[in-house]
């Protein structure tokens, strides 16, 4: 990972649809250790699986980590459409579907122990735009996940990046 910052105006170099995928869990009682501990961990063990077929068509651009306070923790993603995300969080043969069983089976033990939750948007392209000035390509969001390009590639204002015509 590169931390230099890379000079002047850049946008990220995403090309077509964009999927965003926020995921997170609240841990609603932290003495509860054994209803949110294992959640906390099933989320590692994802990105780590992720991350290691990254390039071999499962769909994932990248992801980033996030804390909203001592009780939240979510995770941002980039995927390539929502077919591949779907398909990653149904298959029998990865770490989603028994993390997601397990989850089930202790919140309803749990009785509100921890909690969880998603959001998915499918961003149709055109319709996203990011600027990144003297920022290191590994700094933040779509641009993390997907490279960085020089502004002018895609439009010196947001209203030309998200091809908007101006009144």
């Amino acid at each position: 990972m590169n931390d230099k910052p890379v000079q002047g105006r850049m946008t990220a170099a995403a090309e077509g649809d964009v999927v965003v995928f926020l995921i997170g869990m609240r841990i609603n009682s932290f003495r509860a250790l054994r209803s949110w501990w294992p959640v906390s961990a099933a989320m590692p063990r994802m990105l780590k699986e992720l991350e290691k077929e990254k390039g071999q068509g499962n769909g994932l651009l990248g992801y980033r980590p996030v804390l909203g306070g001592p009780r939240l923790i979510g995770v941002i993603q980039y995927w390539e459409s929502k077919e591949k995300l779907l398909a990653y969080a149904s298959a029998a043969d990865k770490e989603h579907r028994p993390a997601w069983a397990a989850f089930n089976r202790r919140a309803r033990a749990g009785r509100g122990n921890v909690g969880i939750w998603h959001e998915t948007y499918v961003v149709p392209a055109g319709s996203y735009e990011s600027v990144y000035v003297n920022m290191p390509e590994s700094a933040s969001g779509l641009g993390a996940a997907t490279g960085l390009v020089p502004v002018e590639r895609r439009g010196d204002r947001a209203a030309d990046r998200l091809k908007i015509k101006a009144v």
